[in-house]
């Protein structure tokens, strides 16, 4: 048995039979805290599951994570920038209009979920597209223009395409 505290957990309530049958697990809820109860390796992917929607993820997105080549990945933006206007710093991953989240998205071929009350980016996707991605957010989050990451990203695309 695992116990997680999960902050959103209305979705994960409204969701409760569906996760509980592909996860196949059983869970029970005191508050916040989820306890998970199953097998070991099925209580495992329970958590990252849970952990992703408890991040904000939909429960759909989140449970693609039982395929074992997708990872979940949390960037803490204070580890990667001294700037105390953390809003500035989301507002340059988000970018115009969402742009730049969705380019990066995209490009890197992940999902990308920014929490504001915890100042930290969720990435959903291959070992791979996780990789690009978070290199991408990280030179973003320091400071480096969005034209430069960019470029970036459709030098790693166009080298993944010739390894095709």
């Amino acid at each position: 048995m695992e116990t997680i505290y999960i902050e959103k957990i209305r979705d994960l309530k409204k969701n409760l039979e569906e996760i509980e049958t592909k996860l196949k697990v059983k869970l029970i809820f005191n508050g916040r805290l989820v306890t998970i109860d199953g097998d070991s390796l099925d209580e495992y992917e329970a958590s990252i599951v849970l952990d992703a929607i408890g991040f904000g993820f939909s429960t759909k997105r989140a449970l693609t994570l039982k395929d074992p080549e997708l990872i979940f990945r949390k960037l803490n933006i204070k580890a990667f920038t001294r700037r105390k206007n953390l809003r500035e710093v989301r507002a340059r991953v988000i970018g115009e209009k969402g742009r730049t989240k969705r380019t990066i998205e995209e490009i890197s071929n992940s999902n990308i979920i920014l929490n504001e009350n915890q100042n930290q980016v969720g990435i959903i996707g291959s070992a791979e597209s996780i990789e690009t991605a978070t290199q991408a957010l990280t030179n973003l989050i320091r400071g480096t223009k969005q034209a430069n990451i960019y470029r970036f990203l459709e030098k790693m695309n166009a080298a993944k395409k010739m390894d095709y």
